[in-house]
C-alpha cells in the first residue's frame, strides 16, 4: 500500500496495485461543514483524471470530488448514503468515497507535508 497523497482540489487517494481509493481530506470537510447528502457514481463508470466522480451536499455549500487519475469505479462507499457525516467525523478513513481501477497511472499528487504546506 502506497502513502497517502493529496490534490489540490482537497481529494486524498491512496494507490494499491491497480486499485486507487479516494476521499476528501480533512481540511475540505472542515470548509464544508456538516455533510448532510453525498451522490455516489455507479460502479462501471468510467472517468478522466479532473472529472467529477461524487457531489458532497453540505450545510455551507455543494462541492464535487475529483478523479485523480483515468478509472473505473470498482466500489463505493454505500454506508455514506445513510451516514454522509462519516466523511466529517473520519475522513480519511470510514469516510471514503470510492475505489477504482485504475486505467492510466498519475502519481502527481502531493504528499502530506506538502498539502499542509499548500493550504496553509
Amino acid at each position: 500500500m502506497s502513502e497517502t497523497k493529496y490534490l489540490e482540489t482537497h481529494e486524498w487517494y491512496i494507490v494499491d496495485g491497480d486499485n486507487v481509493t479516494v476521499g476528501i481530506s480533512d481540511y475540505a470537510q472542515g470548509e464544508l461543514g456538516d455533510i448532510v447528502f453525498v451522490t455516489l457514481p455507479e460502479v462501471g463508470q468510467e472517468f478522466s483524471k479532473g472529472d467529477a466522480i461524487v457531489e458532497v451536499e453540505a450545510t455551507k455549500t455543494v462541492a464535487e470530488a475529483y478523479a485523480p487519475m483515468n478509472c473505473v469505479i470498482t466500489e463505493v462507499n454505500s454506508a455514506l448514503e445513510t451516514e454522509p457525516e462519516l466523511i466529517n467525523n473520519d475522513p480519511v478513513g470510514e469516510g471514503w468515497m470510492v475505489k477504482a481501477e485504475i486505467k492510466e497511472m498519475d502519481d502527481s499528487g502531493m504528499s502530506y507535508q506538502q498539502y499542509e504546506s499548500f493550504i496553509s
